[in-house]
């Protein structure tokens, strides 16, 4: 049953997992179908957003409650008449708006005892899943923003704080600034843009055609289900070149329209000289789709 639960969710990587954290643990998570994957497949999955034990009123106001239980909790309590309840409420809105980042030094402080020496695992934090290993004591993420794609050097990058601005370190955990930080930021806001696009995009395509996951027969080998599922992202693969083909003509309409008359012209010459090779570049697209 676990095996088949997996399979049915498996799709949804592209978009995304849900993961919903509770405050009282850095491995505990609401339980969903999700968290099968990571468990047959015995990664651990980890956040570091939790309360302090020692702040007994955020402790009462947090209680058991995973992220989703607390914000319906925050918006009964503010509804309520009883002040104490309204008082708890506004505790725990405090609590959400002053760790906004996701991560506590509580939370840090336990991450580095949980994890164990040279462990590879998922870190989640701020709707993002980051592979985290433990080196030496110290706690680093793998670089994967777009920023650093020509920092060849740059690998792993040290989580010590709340605040993100980590060290970074080469493949042997050695200290290894960028050489241009001011391209690695700008690269980081790029990756942050294209990540949300995409996971609208492709988000809009789940929801539009998705595979009926209920009417796969028990009995399919492996081989059949991969075809298939190759074959479904053939085809959103194809689906998606043209419609950027066509967004990518509509703005070469729009911007013709707004030319003077030899502008205009000259446009429309040079589309027709183009038209043969956009034909082989379709031709090319659909002949081979690699994924």
């Amino acid at each position: 049953q676990n095996m088949s639960d997996a399979m049915a969710i498996l799709h949804k990587l592209q978009t995304g997992l849900d993961v919903n954290v509770k405050f009282t643990g850095v491995r505990v998570f609401e339980y969903t179908p999700e968290c099968i994957v990571f468990d047959l497949l015995d990664i651990p999955l980890y956040h570091g957003w939790l309360v302090d034990p020692q702040v007994a009123d955020i402790v009462k106001a947090v209680g058991n409650c995973s992220y989703n239980q607390l914000v319906e909790k925050i918006i009964s309590c503010k509804q309520s008449d009883n002040s104490e309840l309204v008082s708890e409420g506004f505790v725990a809105e405090q609590f959400l708006n002053n760790t906004a980042t996701q991560l506590t030094y509580h939370g840090l402080c336990e991450l580095t005892s949980a994890v164990q020496e040279g462990e590879l695992c998922v870190f989640f934090r701020n709707n993002h899943f980051s592979t985290m290993t433990k080196y030496k004591g110290q706690l680093y993420l793998l670089v994967t923003d777009q920023g650093f794609l020509t920092e060849e050097k740059v690998v792993w990058e040290s989580l010590h704080n709340v605040d993100g601005d980590g060290n970074f370190c080469d493949s042997e955990f050695h200290l290894r600034p960028p050489s241009d930080p001011e391209t690695v930021y700008r690269g980081q806001q790029d990756q942050i843009d294209q990540d949300y696009l995409m996971a609208l995009s492709l988000q809009q395509e789940q929801q539009n055609q998705e595979i009926n996951w209920e009417q796969i027969p028990e009995g399919i080998s492996d081989l059949e289900l991969a075809k298939k599922l190759q074959e479904e992202e053939d085809r959103r693969a194809s689906q998606y070149y043209q419609e950027q083909e066509q967004a990518a003509a509509q703005v070469q309409q729009v911007q013709g329209a707004a030319s003077p008359a030899s502008g205009r012209q000259s446009g429309s010459n040079e589309r027709k000289r183009k038209e043969p090779r956009d034909k082989e570049k379709e031709k090319e697209k659909n002949s081979c789709v690699l994924l």
